[in-house]
Parts: C-alpha cells; sequence; structure tokens
C-alpha cells in the first residue's frame, strides 16, 4: 500500500485562538487574553519637566505590575481609500455645482498628497493575558505542553472565574496609565476579530469599522 501523503495543515491551525467570547480571546491551551487599546502622548510637545514626570510615572507603573503584559504596536500605511469613497459619494450627492468643484478639487489634491509623503496610521495595543493555575486546567496537562487536547475546556463557569480575575487586571492596567495620561479602551468582539482579520489579510480594503471606532474612544 502507498504511503499516503502528509495532509497539509491550514492557516487557522497555526493560529492559537480557539475563540472570541465577550472581547475575550480564548487561546487553544485554555488561557485568556484580554486588548486595550491605548492612546498616544506625543512627549515632544511636553515639557522637559513633564516628560520627566510622565517617565517617572510609566515606570512606576511597570514596577508596581506583579503580572506580564505585552505592548504591540501596529503600524500601518494610511489607508484612504475608504476617506476617498466617502467623498465621491459626497461629490455624487451634492447638488450644488461651486461645491461640487471644491469636493473635486479636494479629493485629487489628498491623493496627490498621500502619493507625494508616506502616511503612517500607528495603533497602540495592550495584551492582559490570564492563565489558570495548573490545578485549575489539570496539572499533568500543564506539564504537557502543546497537547491541546488534554487541556480541560472552558466552560460558561470557568470563563466567567476567568473573566473575573481578568478584570481584575485590566482595572489595574487602566489605574497605572490614567496617571500618565493614557487612556484605554477594552476591545469587543467584533473588534478583536477585525484586529486579526487585518493582521491576517493586510492586503485587504480597510473600512471604518470598529478598531477605528475604538481608537476615536481611546483617544
Amino acid at each position: 500500500m502507498a504511503d499516503q501523503a502528509p495532509k497539509s495543515k491550514g492557516t487557522q491551525d497555526f493560529v492559537p485562538i480557539k475563540e472570541v467570547r465577550d472581547g475575550i480571546i480564548i487561546l487553544k491551551d485554555g488561557s485568556l487574553r484580554a486588548l486595550l487599546m491605548a492612546s498616544s502622548i506625543n512627549l515632544a510637545l511636553k515639557s522637559v519637566d513633564e516628560q520627566a514626570a510622565i517617565i517617572a510615572q510609566f515606570q512606576n507603573f511597570l514596577n508596581s505590575l506583579e503580572f506580564a503584559v505585552q505592548f504591540f504596536i501596529q503600524s500601518r500605511e494610511l489607508d484612504i481609500r475608504p476617506y476617498i469613497a466617502l467623498l465621491e459619494g459626497r461629490l455624487a450627492a451634492e447638488l450644488d455645482d461651486l461645491m461640487k468643484i471644491q469636493i473635486r478639487e479636494y479629493i485629487a489634491f489628498i491623493k496627490d498628497f498621500t502619493q507625494r509623503a508616506d502616511i503612517m496610521a500607528k495603533n497602540f495595543f495592550i495584551v492582559v493575558p490570564y492563565d489558570p493555575a495548573p490545578i485549575a486546567r489539570g496539572a499533568l496537562s500543564s506539564l504537557i505542553p502543546g497537547n491541546e487536547s488534554s487541556q480541560k475546556p472552558v466552560t460558561d463557569e470557568l470563563f466567567e472565574q476567568y473573566r473575573t480575575q481578568l478584570e481584575q487586571r485590566i482595572s489595574v492596567i487602566e489605574q497605572g496609565l490614567v496617571r500618565t495620561g493614557v487612556r484605554v479602551v477594552n476591545l469587543g468582539t467584533e473588534e478583536v476579530i477585525e484586529l486579526f482579520y487585518k493582521l491576517f489579510n493586510p492586503g485587504e480594503l480597510e473600512k471604518p469599522l470598529q478598531v477605528q471606532q475604538a481608537a476615536a474612544a481611546a483617544h
């Protein structure tokens, strides 16, 4: 009998995410992650004393943490296609001839400007983890990394317990960063899914969806 060729793995096999529930990411190993979007601060616009105060507060915030966090910066070339499409829709609906000329000239200006300059859009995220204690998922499974089938399923009851612990960590993050002038917003389910979709599909046409709305809320 001829040997069968090994089955190729799909993209989902390499993604550790099992599901997103109530804005919380449940990984295949049973651990949880929350995604926070943070506002930014332009230190260059601050005085020397203000810069020193912000840096000191941020150091105090990091030193006060009793758990690991991950800072993630998403830097992408600004996609103006949704904005151009919005302007073109306004142009088609406009009845005043003078306004049509102004909108048409503005569209041309925006296209020319963005072609001449590389305009980047940056979003700042904080990944807050919660890994259940080995006894909660089974001591044996915790000693065998990568054996996802042996992990204890995250039931609704366990999920609520884990979420309570995760929300306490989120509160610590929020209270620590607000002292530095940084505001954060917790991403919901649709926002998390959209973020990961765009990460794995960078060439897709962007739309003014939930992550952009969350960015506006954070700022």
